[in-house]
């Protein structure tokens, strides 16, 4: 009996010797980047910079899937239904996990219950812009044209977070515009230069390269301070909507049921490449956003948080959940 004891450890110590490593070669086949939004977006560009990164790092390709369109609604479905082994990650904003529940009276997607919160990955402020021709050329001007004309001037927006800086500006400056939804921002941006539309507030990585272009005239930024990319620009709060102030933040998500030690090797995977060299150059540089990363409960509570302000925010600017 003592012998057959000995055997029987014997065999479960080799057992585990061999199934250990096997949970540390995670990944061992692509991993895809499920995006909302379309190429071009800042939700695109940064899940871009982490999958090189990803890839840099363990050798597996990241496939990057942009399924953009119904407010986040098709990415989010999928990767809900998809197979809990963390081969497929939503990357994702604030739209899908805070904002769509307060606009929306039925999403076909939990955001709490269908995913396994892995971590925060970034966050900013957004950038007011118009066509170098719009008669404003300040918020004030531009406040002062619409209190003129109420209902004239038109804001697009191509996500959650795009719309409620909208929405959250004419509630502030009592002004009325008219809101133009687009699938995307770029999408927006592109209307915008084509004059279908006034103004926008967009994530800086889609607006910014338009004002330093010459495209766009940047009016002010969304946040509490002054983004180091256009330090000239003011805050929409300085230059005289008192107290406004919006941003956006970005994370990934598994499919829950995801596997504990697999959302672990994420999390370590993700905040290792946000804060890697080839990211910063890649994308939080360039585009203002701020290095936030997480573990996978801090994102949990972070997101309840966000979603009731989200939700104090949409119920303040009376907008009815469609």
């Amino acid at each position: 009996m003592r012998k057959l004891s000995s055997f029987v450890l014997a065999a479960a110590a080799l057992l585990a010797a061999g199934t250990a490593p096997a949970q540390g070669r995670f990944p061992e086949k692509p991993v895809t980047f499920v995006v909302p939004f379309a190429a071009g977006s800042a939700t695109d560009q940064i899940a871009r910079a982490l999958g090189n990164a990803v890839t840099a790092e363990t050798g597996q390709p990241v496939v990057i899937d942009n399924k953009a369109g119904a407010s986040g609604f098709i990415a989010s479905q999928q990767v809900a239904k998809a197979p809990a082994d963390g081969y497929t990650v939503l990357i994702t904003t604030n739209t899908t996990h805070a904002a769509n529940e307060h606009l929306f009276k039925r999403l076909p997607y939990d955001p709490v219950k269908d995913f396994a919160p892995v971590t925060a990955l970034g966050k900013g402020g957004q950038i007011m812009v118009v066509r170098p021709e719009f008669p404003a050329k300040t918020v004030a001007e531009f406040v002062a044209l619409a209190k003129a004309a109420p209902g004239k001037h038109s804001f697009g927006s191509g996500s959650s977070s795009s719309r409620m800086a909208g929405e959250l500006l004419q509630q502030m400056a009592d002004i009325k515009l008219l809101h133009v939804p687009y699938k995307s921002n770029p999408l927006a941006i592109t209307d915008l230069l084509g004059g279908q539309i006034d103004m926008m507030i967009t994530d800086a990585s889609t607006g910014l390269p338009q004002v330093k272009a010459g495209k766009l005239r940047a009016l002010g930024v969304s946040g509490s301070k002054r983004s180091p990319l256009a330090p000239d620009v003011p805050t929409i709060d300085e230059a005289g909507v008192k107290g406004y102030e919006m941003g956006y933040w970005f994370a990934a998500y598994a499919p829950a049921g995801t596997p504990q030690p697999v959302v672990g090797r994420l999390n370590e995977l993700l905040v290792k490449a946000a804060g890697s060299a080839s990211a910063r150059t890649a994308f939080y540089e360039p585009s203002g956003t701020e290095v936030f990363t997480s573990t996978p409960d801090e994102l949990a509570r972070f997101q309840t948080a966000e979603s009731g302000k989200w939700g104090r925010i949409v119920k303040a600017a009376g907008i009815e959940a469609e």
